[in-house]
């Protein structure tokens, strides 16, 4: 028998805020998480993109001194969103070996790597640092979240890159149906604000490069868009059984009605350009949700700025919904928050989520010329979505041909 799946706890730290209700509240008016990057590596490093969309706040501002000595920054921004989280789920009391966690990133401890490696290079083997690896490795931040919240069931690590997050929701849907668990954190982090990884996606000319305005760099959806605006931070979900969340007098955001994950097969870096791969993703969401087009009422986008990017997404959109989809509010939110790599599927899922709860649909900023090849009704200002059942899908879509789609429902 199916059982429900449902929300009943978000956090994150993206940077918009370092809560969600303070990311929600910023993303709802129209802010913008880009700023020019003040680091002494920018001007060193000579780079061609000097903006990008940090954290608001801080992780030494949240943390104690020895987390932050022992966790990469992905890591702490895991741990910190996780804790929101679960105190925003009322820190449920469940067997340590019912509880489990799916946690995402795309890249991993890439800081702890980098410094490492000049350590080692400048000062030799003797003064890198016994906790490199623990600190690196992609499933560190899944592994603090277990420690921290004493999760025994399971602590897994979804890397998709940019689909990575909402992999870990749809897997986590999955493994609470299997009854592996009757509780799971899901989510994602990356902090990768780095000169390698800046020039990295510079080189393959993904990035915007509008330097002498980073909060209008990002512009899905527009004629002038040229690139995404790296970000970072993370998101987190605590999700359960509709039996579970009853029993304990949970409040409940919404139900995670289902999950989509497909594949390319096409390209490494780029997306199938006629978008079959995503359209399956939202298909096989759909299915496990037991739902139709016409029940979806607002779409959260990949939508990353980049010119072949967008386009493929509206070409898979169009192959699932037809004509209808010109008429369901499409968000882009990546126009304010940057984009978090392998933390922004979960990030983009708790804007669905406030979405339905709120039943309003958040701006996508900085549209000032609509692309006619991408005829979607895009929301510009925060938008009422009505009283009736909602319906909201949110798409994720990395290198290497991964989609991911997640779709959750009004209670």
């Amino acid at each position: 028998m199916t059982k429900k799946i449902v929300v009943t706890g978000i956090g994150t730290s993206s940077p918009l805020g370092g809560t969600a209700p303070e990311t929600w509240t910023a993303l709802l008016a129209g802010e913008s998480g880009a700023h020019t990057l003040t680091h002494d590596w920018v001007t060193e490093l000579d780079l061609p993109v000097t903006f990008a969309a940090e954290a608001k706040v801080r992780p030494d501002e949240v943390l104690e001194r020895q987390e932050i000595k022992r966790l990469d920054p992905m890591s702490q921004f895991g741990l910190i969103a996780a804790r929101e989280a679960w105190e925003d789920a009322g820190a449920p009391e469940v067997d340590p070996e019912r509880l489990g966690v799916d946690f995402a990133t795309g890249i991993g401890g890439v800081w702890t790597l980098l410094d490492a490696w000049d350590t080692l290079k400048e000062k030799g083997a003797r003064r890198v640092l016994p906790m490199t690896v623990p600190m690196l490795m992609p499933n560190a931040a899944s592994a603090a979240i277990s420690m921290r919240l004493g999760a025994r069931a399971f602590a897994r690590t979804d890397v998709s890159a940019c689909a990575s997050s909402t992999e870990s929701i749809a897997n986590a849907y999955d493994h609470l149906q299997q009854g592996l668990a009757d509780v799971v954190l899901a989510g994602g982090t990356e902090s990768a604000v780095h000169g390698i990884t800046i020039g990295s996606f510079s080189a393959m000319q993904a990035l915007s490069r509008r330097n002498d305005s980073p909060a209008t760099a990002s512009r899905p959806y527009d004629v002038s868009r040229d690139g995404f605006v790296m970000g970072e931070g993370a998101a987190v979900l605590v999700l359960e059984t509709e039996e579970h969340a009853k029993a304990r007098g949970a409040r409940i955001y919404a139900e995670l009605a289902g999950g989509g994950v497909t594949s390319d097969s096409y390209h490494i870096t780029a997306p199938d350009p006629e978008g079959w791969g995503a359209a399956r993703a939202v298909r096989a969401a759909l299915a496990q949700a037991d739902a139709s087009v016409d029940d979806v009422t607002h779409i959260n986008a990949h939508a990353t700025s980049t010119p072949v990017g967008d386009i493929a997404e509206y070409k898979a959109l169009h192959a699932v919904f037809g004509d209808r989809v010109h008429g369901i509010p499409v968000s882009a939110t990546k126009a304010s928050t940057g984009h978090l790599l392998g933390g922004t599927g979960a990030l983009e899922a708790i804007f669905a989520i406030l979405a339905i709860q709120n039943r309003l649909a958040p701006p996508t900023i900085n549209l000032e010329q609509q692309d006619p090849e991408i005829p979607l009704d895009v929301v510009t200002t925060p938008r009422a979505l009505g009283d009736g059942p909602q319906l909201v899908i949110s798409n994720s879509f990395g290198f290497g041909g991964h989609n991911s789609v997640v779709a959750f429902r009004s209670v």
